[in-house]
């Protein structure tokens, strides 16, 4: 399984970045995705989610209301919108997917390509 993240960059804060992750080497539908970020020195967390049959995306807190999932099954991508961008958001930010039932959860995916900084200037 590979995923490719790509497109995050420096941004001024209350701008807008979108982040794009291509997935190879797995049947992209029958996996929830997500996106998880890493800030030096803390945990990485889940911020956002997208279950395999569709419905209502996960959000973390800290994020939503400024932060948009999406998938493309049919070219095995899923994409992060991002706007009104803080200086807190700064971070790697890494793809992933999973089959595990707890896609809400950061434990829920072992599975992550190589992340993509995102710096945030205030």
């Amino acid at each position: 399984v590979q995923l490719q993240a790509s497109g995050g960059g420096l941004v001024e804060a209350g701008g807008s970045l979108g982040l794009s992750c291509a997935a190879s080497g797995l049947t992209f539908r029958s996996y929830h995705v997500g996106w998880l970020r890493q800030a030096p020195g803390q945990e990485r967390e889940l911020i956002a989610a997208s279950r395999r049959s569709g419905g209502e995306p996960y959000y973390a807190d800290s994020v939503k209301g400024r932060l948009t999932i999406s998938r493309d099954n049919a070219k095995n991508t899923m994409y992060l919108q991002m706007s009104g961008l803080k200086p807190e958001d700064t971070a790697v930010y890494y793809c992933a997917a999973s089959q595990n039932v707890r896609w809400r959860m950061a434990v829920g995916y072992k599975c992550w390509g190589q992340g993509t900084q995102v710096t945030v200037r205030g």
